[in-house]
């Protein structure tokens, strides 16, 4: 994403890039939420020191947002659901080793590396121009600086992404291993991972050297990327954990991992590796209290356990009273990129479209697919007839009944099955 924003956008370090639209297919990066403002800071301590991420009170807008380290790992939430509860906030990320004093009123966040980035959503109220406007404007009162600079903040620079073809979904070629050498190179090895020192130097990256395969090696990484593709995609179709007892709705991530990322995978007896990866190979960012501020479903087959079709309908009844007191919402994405669906109108429908028809009993009537059914394009996501796809349920501040799984979200059905089933009974 580093490497998007610095090629195809006027976007620098310590500074913020954002969208002045909810996202469209153009934001190509992993599941985007396509109901929200969405900003990102790319932190860089290494020259400038610690940097500050400061975020305004929720009076008159919130911010739902997360702060990483390079590797992903979670250093705070912001907003109500994070450290400041919605009082606002003066965050420093701290470079490794950071020894100064920190003013009264910061809240210090201690980072294994130099590099980091921080995802801000500023939550929308609808779609329309008017509240979309109120959430940009409420955005741009967050605030980037070097620590160095607090008496006297300079102006936060913003660049507007929303016209730009973003891509960061992954490389799997070997540019991959490029942009690894490029992390290694800028950020000091960390105890936990010094297992991985020889191992990458037989590839040749190798810290204080340019890493320049042959194109053997070439052809080697290509082999190594390749089948950890298809190690990770076997691993997504059948090792996603299941949320309720019976049917096809997952954990956004394995519980082991959320509860080692809570923890900055500091546990003494515990480094999921492996679901690490899975995990990344379908988000981006790290979330310290997951459960509290969002909480993400995930589904990859219909209630049949078949894999989803982009040439078939679907329908998925929205039951009342959705645990939640902020938002829902659903999205369609490219089951191979994990990114929105290319050159379609829409990815989404959520609870704030003011267009959204409601069933008598409050329920809602979401459909899939490459045509709107009669009379319901309110409530319709497109997709592409010509590729698969997966589905993100997203609860924003969710509440107890999902939890303790008194709401129950029910499966995604076929149309054509749906009336087969029915007519049988």
């Amino acid at each position: 994403m580093l490497q998007e924003m610095l090629s195809k956008t006027d976007g620098k370090v310590n500074q913020i890039v954002y969208w002045s639209r909810p996202l469209d297919w153009h934001n190509q990066t992993l599941t985007p939420n396509p109901d929200a403002i969405y900003l990102m800071v790319f932190t860089n301590t290494k020259d400038v020191g610690p940097i500050v991420i400061e975020v305004p009170p929720a009076d008159g807008g919130s911010i739902n947002g997360n702060i990483v380290d390079t590797w992903q790992v979670p250093l705070e939430d912001v907003g109500p659901a994070g450290a400041d509860q919605g009082k606002g906030g003066k965050y420093v990320v701290l470079p490794p080793g950071y020894d100064g004093t920190i003013p009264n009123g910061f809240i210090p966040l201690k980072s294994n590396t130099f590099g980091g980035y921080a995802l801000l959503r500023s939550n929308l109220s609808s779609h329309s121009d008017a509240d979309v406007a109120k959430s940009v404007d409420y955005a741009k009162k967050i605030r980037v600086y070097p620590l160095s600079q607090a008496a006297a903040p300079p102006e936060t620079i913003f660049t507007d992404a929303e016209s730009v073809l973003f891509d960061s979904t992954i490389r799997y070629d070997p540019s991959f291993f490029t942009s690894l050498d490029r992390i290694i190179q800028h950020e000091p090895w960390l105890t936990r991972d010094k297992a991985m020192v020889d191992q990458l130097a037989t590839l040749g990256i190798v810290k204080g050297k340019p890493f320049s395969p042959s194109a053997g090696t070439r052809r080697q990484l290509k082999a190594g990327i390749d089948e950890a593709r298809q190690w990770l995609q076997w691993k997504y179709d059948h090792e996603l954990v299941p949320f309720y007892d019976k049917g096809s709705w997952n954990y956004p991530a394995n519980p082991v991992l959320v509860k080692a990322a809570a923890a900055s995978f500091d546990e003494p007896a515990a480094y999921p590796v492996d679901i690490r990866g899975l995990t990344y190979s379908y988000g981006y960012i790290g979330i310290k209290r997951l459960g509290t501020g969002q909480f993400y479903l995930i589904s990859i087959n219909d209630d049949d356990g078949r894999p989803f079709e982009g040439a078939s309908t679907y329908k998925l009844t929205v039951p009342a009273n959705v645990p939640i007191e902020q938002y829902w919402s659903l999205t369609a994405y490219d089951r191979k990129t994990h990114a929105l669906i290319k050159n379609m109108p829409r990815a989404s429908r959520s609870s704030q479209i003011p267009e959204l028809v409601k069933n008598v009993d409050g329920s809602v009537d979401l459909y899939l697919g490459p045509k709107a059914p009669k009379g319901k394009d309110a409530n319709w996501i497109p997709t592409d007839p010509n590729r698969g796809f997966e589905l993100m349920f997203r609860l924003y501040a969710p509440t107890k009944a999902l939890f303790d799984k008194t709401w129950v979200l029910s499966d995604v059905e076929r149309v054509r099955d749906v009336v087969r089933k029915r007519g049988t009974k």
